[in-house]
């Protein structure tokens, strides 16, 4: 009797399982553009049973094991109107939906926590972006909270960069790219991970994506205080002229054309131009004579929903004169001004062209693919002078850095989801390689750009291969779990010519970097994330072959523990604890003109972020950061990180109102830090007060903005150099630094048509 008992229940269970996953259907939804047809990637889909997804590279959904019934479909994406549908789930059944987006002002309201793709700096991300203004390239890297950047040698050179407690010099740990085309250049002739960002426009920005530490798998080398990626524009909506003027002979022009326009059902396909010419003298005495040129074709076309073909192709000149880094006993002395210079010969050209093609496809089988192949011509020249006579009292220490290098490399990563035991999971495999051919690698000893004699002179060959494997896991619709790891292999090569030598010299070495994310949103209100995480920064080919490295990929551990509340629906909050430790330091030898290895240093802090919109016009944002970095296995007192910041913070206002009147007024701060390692020698810190207004009437757009509007007498870059002038009887070690820009406006014109 037991036993008939046990088996009428077995199948009762049997029979209602069975019920209940028949019931069951899905819901597969494409999500585009209203206007452009484009499709939107990262938008939220949250179905009324509380299911949530997001849309991937294609502007596509699927909702699995649904219950048939009748639910409602809300999508959200940040700057466009959320859009609200019924939809029936049938069982057994796939319905499908389609959604055009129509953009909108942005509504902090709409915003939700609950995406499972974007990374939790990334939801942030997307509002700052539409938050701030940018008004050149060199502002573009300040959408990042917590980045800081100085320039220190007239505006034509790469910015220094500080972030996370780290000078990161000009882009030795954070990794750099625009449309998936790596703006860093390794074992370059001014220093490691040289990032000159000067080839992107700012207008041509579509949206940037960041994260801080070595948290992702499908970024490699240098990505270890973060990584920032910009995505450029698919279509233009219109045409463009902007005429803008300013201080310090200040002229600035940009173009954008549509060439070729073509939209229908089956296919989407533009060809577009946009170039910029900029020139300005600078706020110094000497006139920096600076000129910059751009030019960007591109040509992008989907066929359908499935295939995204893009063709670009990009060039970039510029040159300019530079005052250089004073020290401050000149200026105290009277010897010469705070815009003054101690050498105005200082200064260089650079240049860079690319081109790139990109393939992006679903397949049947529902793998997605991503494909780019790119290739860059890059040429570099620069004069410096950091130590005026300590070296030589006659001709004084003018060096020149040059190079001329070509890049070639491939990337795919392919992507699928699938079902396991009842989960859903994604798998991402990326494989590629990159190739850095850099001739005549060089430092001379000049005197007044007049080449004397070299004091390193080579080749360099450098080649990257990489494999990397990504397992994303929904344990449950609050819980994810991102797995993966990368390996890395590098070959190095170095022919001295200086030496006499005829052939190459070469060094291999291969890393692995796991990495270990987890994700848990109990409601659409908050969000709490661990991440964990192994990166790694290359050191310099001329470093690892001539001075016999051991630490040639050194790592850096990572990890972040963090929550993004929000508590009313018109408030972001974001809070997060870290540490870094890094297994080894760069440090810039000026007279030298190499980067070399250092030793171990630990960072840990807090990040804390805020956005709060006031009404459907007003938005208010603040960042507040706080670092402690200090080296290891050095006495206490003796273990401080140069020029590291320790309290920054940024933040602002601003208002758009739909008559077509908007404005923004932000401040920057950073705080005095230590410029040595016994922090007796200090770097002083400063509060930045910029903003901007601007009118749009039909077709025409008036702006105006001004640049430190207190007028402060601040220093950009700032360092503690040992030097002597002419004058001097022995060497002095003290700080010298490049003045900040004073009170600066500039004003607009723009015709759409």
């Amino acid at each position: 009797m037991a036993g008939q008992k046990k088996f009428f229940l077995t199948h009762i269970l049997f029979f209602f399982f069975s019920f209940i996953y028949s019931q069951k259907g899905s819901i597969t939804g494409n999500i585009t553009d209203a206007e452009t047809r484009s499709p939107l990637y990262g938008a939220t889909v949250n179905l009324s049973n509380g299911k949530v997804e997001n849309t991937d590279l294609f502007g596509m959904f699927r909702l699995t094991d649904v219950i048939a019934g009748q639910y409602e479909i809300i999508v959200s994406h940040t700057g466009y109107k959320t859009e609200i549908i019924p939809v029936e789930v049938k069982e057994n059944l796939s319905s499908s939906v389609t959604i055009n987006m129509k953009r909108s002002r942005l509504d902090l309201s709409e915003v939700k926590l609950n995406s499972k793709k974007n990374s939790a700096l990334n939801t942030l991300g997307s509002v700052d972006v539409l938050l701030r203004p940018v008004n050149n390239s060199q502002d573009v890297l300040r959408i990042i909270p917590g980045l800081f950047i100085a320039q220190h040698a007239g505006g034509g050179k790469a910015e220094q960069i500080f972030l996370r407690g780290y000078d990161i010099d000009h882009g030795t740990d954070i990794r750099i790219a625009v449309d998936g085309l790596p703006v860093n250049m390794v074992s370059h002739a001014h220093g490691q991970g040289y990032a000159d960002l000067h080839f992107l426009i700012p207008e041509t920005i579509e949206k940037v994506e960041f994260d801080k530490g070595p948290y992702s798998v499908s970024k490699g080398n240098l990505a270890t205080a973060g990584y920032v990626d910009f995505k450029t524009k698919e279509f233009l909506k219109e045409n463009m002229i902007k005429i803008e003027a300013g201080d310090f002979n200040t002229q600035r022009a940009y173009t954008q054309l549509k060439l070729f326009n073509q939209q229908n059902e089956n296919k989407r396909k533009q060809f577009f131009v946009a170039s910029e010419y900029f020139k300005t003298d600078g706020f110094v005495e000497s006139p920096q004579n600076f000129h910059r040129f751009n030019i960007l074709g591109k040509y992008n076309v989907w066929i359908g929903n499935q295939t995204q073909l893009t063709l670009s192709a990009s060039t970039f000149d510029s040159k300019w004169n530079a005052s250089g880094q004073i020290p401050e006993r000149a200026v105290r002395s009277g010897l010469i001004t705070r815009l003054g210079s101690i050498d105005d010969t200082e200064g260089g050209n650079t240049s860079r062209t690319n081109v790139y093609v990109t393939l992006n496809r679903q397949w049947k089988n529902n793998w997605r693919s991503a494909n780019q192949l790119y290739y860059s011509r890059y040429h570099f020249n620069l004069y410096s002078n950091f130590t005026f006579f300590l070296e030589d009292d006659v001709n004084g220490d003018q060096i020149q850095q040059r190079e001329t290098r070509t890049i070639f490399g491939y990337h795919s990563f392919s992507k699928k989801p699938w079902m396991l035991a009842e989960k859903k999971t994604t798998t991402e495999i990326g494989f590629g390689f990159r190739a850095d051919d850099i001739n005549d690698i060089a430092l001379s000893k000049t005197r007044k750009r007049t080449f004397r004699e070299y004091i390193q002179r080579g080749d360099v060959n450098e080649a990257n291969l990489f494999v990397s494997w990504q397992q994303d896991l929904e344990l449950s619709d609050r819980l994810t779990i991102e797995g993966g790891v990368r390996f890395d292999h590098f070959r190095f090569g170095y022919k001295n010519i200086r030496m006499g030598e005829t052939a190459f010299r070469r060094q291999s070495r291969s890393i692995v970097s796991p990495k270990l994310n987890l994700t848990y949103t109990p409601s659409s209100s908050v969000k709490i994330y661990l991440n964990n995480g192994i990166g790694f920064h290359s050191n310099d080919a001329r470093v690892i072959l001539d001075n016999a490295a051991e630490d040639i990929l050194p790592k850096v551990y990572g990890t972040d523990v963090g929550v993004i509340l929000k508590p009313v629906k018109n408030l972001i909050l974001k809070m997060a604890l870290w540490h870094l430790l890094s297994e080894q330091e760069f440090v810039y030898v000026g007279d030298a003109g190499i980067v070399e290895p250092g030793g171990e240093t630990r960072r840990m802090g807090i990040d804390v972020s805020a956005r709060y919109q006031f009404s459907n016009w007003l938005f208010g944002d603040v960042d507040v950061n706080y670092t402690k970095a200090r080296s290891q296995g050095v006495p206490k007192g003796e273990d401080y990180v140069p020029l590291a910041p320790s309290f920054t913070s940024m933040g602002g206002i601003t208002a758009k109102n739909k008559n077509g009147l908007s404005g923004s007024l932000r401040y920057r701060l950073i705080a005095d830090r230590p410029a040595n390692e016994t922090n007796t020698v200090r770097a002083q810190g400063y509060f930045i007060l910029d903003g901007v207004l601007s009118y749009q009437w039909k077709r025409f757009e008036l702006t105006l903005s001004a640049e430190n509007i207190l007028n402060r007498e601040w220093r950009e870059a700032q360092f503690d150099t040992e030097s002597r002038l002419k004058n001097d009887t022995d060497p002095i070690s003290e700080i010298h630094y490049t003045p900040g820009t004073p009170f600066y406006i500039k004003a607009g014109i723009t015709v759409r048509f």
